[in-house]
């Protein structure tokens, strides 16, 4: 089994008196995180699924007597897919105050289900953490970093799911497992969702955009949609963990792009799949979107398990000079130039060196890109 980064962080806030809330993706590897992390602990558990009617039943009733009969001292309370409650915030706030020397931990799927719901419920009552697809740093640990090299391209045509990790061979076949029957559950599940083949549309179209700046006029032509169903569905995308977006930056050039976006997938597999693009590299047109969603995606998990906290942009100027990634915290500017070759790297824009000369400059190639996705695991 492939030991994740966030079990160490989790069971650092065990017993600290706020609910352990985890998100992220179905098949992610939420379940199996926390079964490993509970393995061999003391405490009694309570496991609870928020996909049975039973369970759900039992929880949609809770009140705060019934919460401390069910739940006594010490006791570890696992509510798996929270998102599937009637009311997952007042029923975990019930839970979470009417026991506090129980560890409460939910895990939810769908974002949008549970982030409403527990804003003001559960204000003060919780550490959030999200969990993605199998990390780099993750599958270094797992399987060490002369395989981690020999299966890189693999990695980038298939992702990076625990399932098709697994499936040597297969992993096509996992891959169009996980996209039919889990990829738009929970948004599918939402009733203002109704036109669910121009959501599929959707995704589609922005699979063939990644790396590119994206136009919601243009994908509401596209699609068939409206602009403003268009913003809604990609939003509702970024809430399943489906595709994240990336805005520009800007502070003071008057030509740089404003309130232009990229969007990303968070695992490259699920891109190929809805495409239904797995040819080799050496056929390929599209290595560089690959390896540029790839590194911004396998850093966004580097700070996220590290709790690391910046500001994340690309910059572009109307002339269409650009630069892939830019990172901001505490005042200090990184630019990153992403090449899948050494031999590509160029100077960045002199605009953009000009306006911004305290920016640190950093080019990531296939030969250093360890360095900057997973420098804790070297």
């Amino acid at each position: 089994m492939i030991q994740r980064q966030l079990n160490s962080v989790i069971k650092e806030k065990w017993f600290s008196g706020k609910t352990i809330l985890l998100l992220g993706a179905r098949q992610v590897g939420k379940t199996t995180l926390l079964k490993a992390l509970l393995e061999n602990t003391p405490e009694r558990i309570e496991w609870i699924n928020g996909d049975n009617p039973q369970d759900r039943a039992l929880l949609n009733q809770m009140n705060s007597d019934q919460a401390q009969r069910l739940f006594p001292k010490g006791t570890v309370v696992v509510i798996d897919e929270a998102q599937r409650l009637e009311n997952s915030g007042l029923t975990l706030k019930i839970i979470h105050d009417a026991c506090p020397d129980i560890q409460l931990i939910a895990t939810g799927s769908s974002s949008f289900e549970l982030s409403d719901k527990l804003k003001e419920s559960m204000t003060g009552r919780k550490w959030t953490y999200k969990l993605y697809p199998v990390s780099v740093g993750e599958l270094q640990e797992h399987i060490g970093y002369f395989q981690l090299e020999k299966n890189l391209e693999t990695r980038l045509l298939y992702g990076s799911y625990p399932d098709v990790i697994n499936r040597v061979g297969s992993e096509k076949e996992a891959l169009l497992e996980l996209t039919s029957d889990y990829l738009y559950k929970d948004v599918f599940a939402l009733q203002t969702l109704r036109k669910p083949e121009k959501l599929e549309k959707l995704v589609q179209a922005l699979a063939f955009q990644i790396g590119n700046q994206v136009s919601y006029l243009e994908l509401a032509q596209i699609t068939g949609l409206d602009k403003e169903t268009v913003e809604r569905y990609i939003w509702l995308l970024e809430e399943a963990f489906i595709v994240f977006r990336l805005p520009s930056f800007s502070r003071n050039l008057r030509n740089e792009l404003k309130k232009s976006r990229k969007i990303y997938f968070y695992d490259l597999g699920i891109r190929n799949a809805v495409i239904q693009k797995f040819s080799p590299f050496g056929l390929r047109d599209d290595i560089g979107q690959l390896w540029e969603n790839f590194l911004i995606v396998e850093r966004y998990k580097h700070l996220e398990y590290s709790r690391t906290f910046v500001n994340r942009y690309f910059w572009r100027t109307k002339q269409q000079q650009e630069i892939d990634y830019l990172e901001e915290a505490d005042g200090v500017l990184h630019a990153f130039e992403f090449k899948w070759s050494a031999k590509k790297i160029k100077r960045l824009p002199k605009t953009f060196t000009t306006t911004y000369p305290e920016a640190k400059v950093a080019h990531i190639t296939r030969e250093n890109y360890i360095d900057f996705v997973a420098p804790n695991h070297l």
